[in-house]
């Protein structure tokens, strides 16, 4: 177990000490034991929930050097991915956690609770709101989120939580060069321009896997995000 974690994030050329194990194992323990009781996940084996999840996850270090974040908030965590995975291995980076389920939400508290993590908060709600208090608006290093959405609806719940001179991260499947390229008027609306476009395959699978950088280039105008269910059903054209 220990050994597998330990090749698989090493892929990335990231050093894993024994308390960071240690803290991934739980972390999968626990995810386990609640997606007894509730839909979590549907990849229980803990081969896979390492690759599909921790290293998916921490490849983000492809694309920005996470030495040089402050803060990030991210959006849609559901079961703390990539949140936890990232606060586990960089512990100096100022975590917040958003979701809109409630008990995702208490998973999430539960975990970090027993990880023993500090500095780092969950949010329960929806983005269109948290994106217009101004304690969250423009004051983050870094956003990032595996969430399942067009690009152009999550950039509208994103990109506002971004400072300027931050970034959105978004993970997406291999396959989403459309998708992408339908998405850059929204991006530019929205104060950003796509800055990088990182495919690549997850270490020793068949996972295709890309990774899109947003630089926040300007202020966000204040009427995005829109409300709750229009970014859905209306994406920025």
């Amino acid at each position: 177990m220990i050994n597998f974690l330990n090749n698989k994030i090493n892929n990335l050329n990231i050093e894993i000490n024994k308390e960071k194990k240690m803290k991934f194992i739980r972390f999968y323990q626990l995810l386990i034991e609640w997606n007894e009781r509730m839909n979590l996940t549907g990849i229980t084996d803990f081969e896979e929930v390492v690759e599909k999840h921790f290293v998916d996850s921490l490849s983000i270090v492809k694309v920005t050097d996470l030495k040089k974040i402050s803060n990030l908030i991210d959006i849609g965590t559901g079961a703390g991915f990539p949140g936890i995975p990232i606060k586990i291995m960089f512990p100096h980076v100022k975590v917040t956690l958003l979701d809109s389920l409630n008990k995702r939400i208490q998973f999430l508290n539960t975990v970090i609770e027993e990880l023993g993590l500090h500095e780092i908060e969950t949010l329960h709600g929806r983005a269109e709101d948290f994106a217009k208090k101004k304690e969250y608006r423009e004051q983050y290093d870094l956003c990032v989120s595996r969430a399942v959405a067009n690009l152009s609806t999550l950039s509208e719940y994103c990109i506002p939580f971004v400072r300027e001179g931050g970034a959105f991260i978004s993970y997406k499947a291999g396959d989403s060069k459309k998708e992408i390229e339908e998405s850059r008027k929204a991006i530019k609306i929205l104060g950003g321009k796509i800055q990088s476009i990182h495919e690549f395959q997850l270490p020793e699978t068949e996972i295709n896997r890309t990774l899109v950088t947003i630089l926040k280039e300007h202020p966000t105008a204040k009427k995005y995000p829109r409300k709750a269910g229009i970014p859905t059903k209306e994406p920025i054209k």
